[in-house]
């Protein structure tokens, strides 16, 4: 299976942008379908990490407030060509993906 992280990365002068995308449904668990007359499961990513090498640049705990494939976008400094980027991140039913990416 495909992942569902979709990541492109950008490197000037030490400072990385990460532009990220996660296809995940982010159901909230208060919309209603109006074909089984039932409300939709919450269904929602709850944790995301970044790490650059083996250390933590970004640590998020969402919620289902957060929209549906959710993009997220953010700079650091430090890096350097060949580094390793890895994004993972788990939601409320257990699921979870990761991405590693190499900073170029």
């Amino acid at each position: 299976m495909a992942s569902s992280i979709k990541v492109r990365t950008s490197l000037h002068d030490g400072e990385a942008t990460i532009r990220m995308i996660i296809r995940h449904p982010m159901h909230t668990g208060y919309e209603f379908d109006t074909e089984t007359e039932k409300f939709i499961p919450a269904h929602y990513i709850e944790k995301l990490t970044i790490k650059h090498n083996d250390s933590i640049v970004l640590d998020c705990d969402w919620s289902r407030a957060i929209s549906a494939n959710p993009y997220l976008s953010f700079v650091f400094n430090g890096a350097k060509a060949g580094d390793k980027l890895t994004i993972s991140w788990s939601d409320n039913l257990g699921e979870s993906d990761t991405a590693e990416k190499s900073l170029g």
